[in-house]
């Protein structure tokens, strides 16, 4: 297992067993479990992000910390886009998309005030980082 697997487990545990709530370098942050089934594997999959909630569900950022490509997750989500999220206690099910341009923009805006390293990430990549919507089924 590679590091960063074994650094989103301790992530879930700690999700798990605080009701939603991690500390260290995220200690305070909104988090999110997202279930997602593998585009080529079939494996399901959990990773934990930061969101923003939205008017209807919630937005996650396939930021990958400025990489010069989009994480699995997302590839995984637009293949198989009906999974399950889990918020604080609660485990929902839901539908994601990515947001066109004019649904992004102010969520993508709103999540570098609340968070400026996200704005960072855009620096450090050429690509638009995709907002993923996530709405309850």
């Amino acid at each position: 297992m590679s590091d960063m697997n074994d650094f989103n487990q301790q992530i879930i545990q700690e999700f798990r067993a605080n009701h939603g709530k991690v500390g260290g370098g995220f200690d305070g942050a909104p988090m999110v479990l997202v279930h997602h089934t593998g585009a080529k594997s079939g494996t399901e999959r959990v990773t934990p992000l930061v969101y923003q909630a939205i008017d209807g569900g919630w937005a996650i950022f396939a930021s990958k910390a400025g990489a010069p490509d989009n994480p699995d997750w997302f590839h995984n989500l637009r293949a198989n886009p009906d999974t399950v999220i889990e918020v604080g206690d609660d485990t929902i099910e839901v539908t994601a998309h990515v947001a066109d341009p004019a649904e992004r923009e102010p969520i993508w805006s709103k999540q570098k005030q609340l968070m400026p390293n996200f704005a960072e990430y855009e620096q450090n990549t050429d690509r638009v980082i995709p907002v993923v919507v996530l709405e309850r089924r």
